[in-house]
């Protein structure tokens, strides 16, 4: 992996950003800090044409604050940056729009999840498109344009040229995929920046958009979250860690949510009634952060890799996510997990009801008892069911039968198709 500080990646976002603003009044970019909107939308702004405001400018902010339509007035076709730290500037692009409904006419951009702020009354619906970023993917990285989850669809499995293994996958995993993270030489320079990350936010951004009395609990309660990663989120086990009710870690973990850290993954049943009921996993969104959290070292993981398996599966499911929001198709993460507990780790559900089983595995080998779970999902979604993928940290992929393969985890990235 070929990284150079400062290199602007092509985001496989843009054509879609693009797409959308010929016909669509707005279009919201979303996603954390630090991941490159604001460096893509001031490419596009300079592409375009467009205007800029970025409401960091603290005037800026105070006029967004105290005039919003003010603001607005006479705006035609402009970026707006980092919309969430004034959301009253969305009922005044909502009656611009309501007035000229022009497509292309806003581009904006937030760090939180703007639809799950309080002070949001109307979301701009049928108005706005949202499109996410998320910190970058490792076809990003390798200038890959090809989808995973669209070729795995189509029953096919990509490959690359170079299998990252052992070590090199390691370095990947635990670097994770914020641009200012993996330009650092040293898991010690990245845990020094991730630390710093961490508390902006919680200093900040999470003030902004939500009315916590001691922010000081935070730091804590996501050290004690980092290790649950994979499991069920039982909210009064971990709020007994923190001194905290489960009502109150319930909340808490939906903030974390708005500023994209984490994500709490439904459970697949073939009745779709049902996964609402089922308690969900808990995921991060960047392995890399997970690992400063946690204190996951590449010395560590090279003689123990007893903490890597989650912290990989975080990194699979991350990379899949990212995916998912440049995708063709219309792809939903969840996982699976039956009344006898057996389980794995990613289930993708297409728009038509299709799945796709997907086992992770820290190991070079493969062993029969690896494919239990993909194989009772099978029998459980019947004809749902169009494969299953044990992604490994080995180098072959290779037919196990029953619609079932096994992959090298560099296939995320890869851009041949294998047939």
């Amino acid at each position: 992996m070929n990284i150079k500080k400062n290199l602007f990646f092509k985001r496989n976002i843009e054509p879609l950003i693009t797409e959308a603003m010929l016909d669509t009044p707005a279009t919201l970019l979303a996603g954390p800090r630090q991941v490159g909107k604001t460096t893509l939308v001031r490419k596009i702004a300079h592409d375009k044409g467009l205007g800029y405001l970025t409401l960091d400018d603290d005037l800026t902010l105070l006029s967004a604050q105290n005039d919003p339509v003010g603001l607005i007035r006479d705006r035609d076709c402009v970026v707006i940056d980092e919309i969430q730290r004034a959301p009253q500037l969305l009922m005044a692009i909502k009656k611009s729009i309501d007035e000229d409904r022009r497509p292309g006419r806003f581009l904006l951009t937030g760090s939180a999840n703007l639809m799950a702020l309080p002070r949001v009354a109307d979301s701009l619906a049928g108005r706005m498109e949202t499109l996410q970023l998320l910190p970058l993917s490792q076809s990003e990285m390798e200038s890959s344009g090809s989808n995973w989850l669209d070729a795995i669809f189509s029953k096919r499995i990509l490959s690359v040229n170079q299998v990252a293994v052992g070590k090199e996958l390691i370095e990947r995993v635990l670097k994770g995929g914020y641009p200012e993270a993996i330009s650092r030489l040293s898991s010690r320079r990245r845990t020094a920046w991730a630390n710093q990350y961490l508390d902006a936010l919680i200093q900040r951004d999470i003030r902004e958009i939500a009315e916590i009395e001691k922010l000081n609990q935070l730091p804590r309660f996501l050290h004690t979250l980092a290790p649950t990663v994979g499991q069920m989120c039982n909210y009064t086990r971990l709020g007994a860690y923190v001194g905290l009710d489960g009502k109150t870690v319930s909340r808490y973990i939906g903030i974390f949510e708005q500023m994209y850290l984490m994500k709490r993954i439904d459970i697949w049943s073939k009745n779709k009634l049902k996964r609402i009921t089922k308690v969900p996993k808990l995921q991060f969104i960047d392995s890399g952060l997970l690992a400063s959290l946690l204190g996951l070292h590449l010395e560590e993981v090279q003689k123990d890799r007893s903490r890597f398996g989650n912290v990989l599966e975080s990194f699979v499911y991350a990379e899949l996510l990212k995916h998912a929001s440049t995708a063709l198709g219309n792809y939903q993460l969840m996982s699976y997990r039956n009344i006898n507990q057996t389980e794995v780790d990613l289930v993708i559900e297409s728009a038509n009801g299709d799945i796709v089983g997907v086992e992770i595995k820290a190991t070079a080998s493969i062993q029969s008892q690896h494919l239990k779970g993909l194989r009772n999902l099978a029998q459980t979604a019947g004809d749902q069911f169009k494969m299953g993928v044990i992604l490994y940290d080995g180098k072959e992929t290779i037919p196990l039968g029953d619609q079932i393969w096994a992959a090298p985890i560099s296939t995320l990235w890869g851009m041949l198709a294998f047939n």
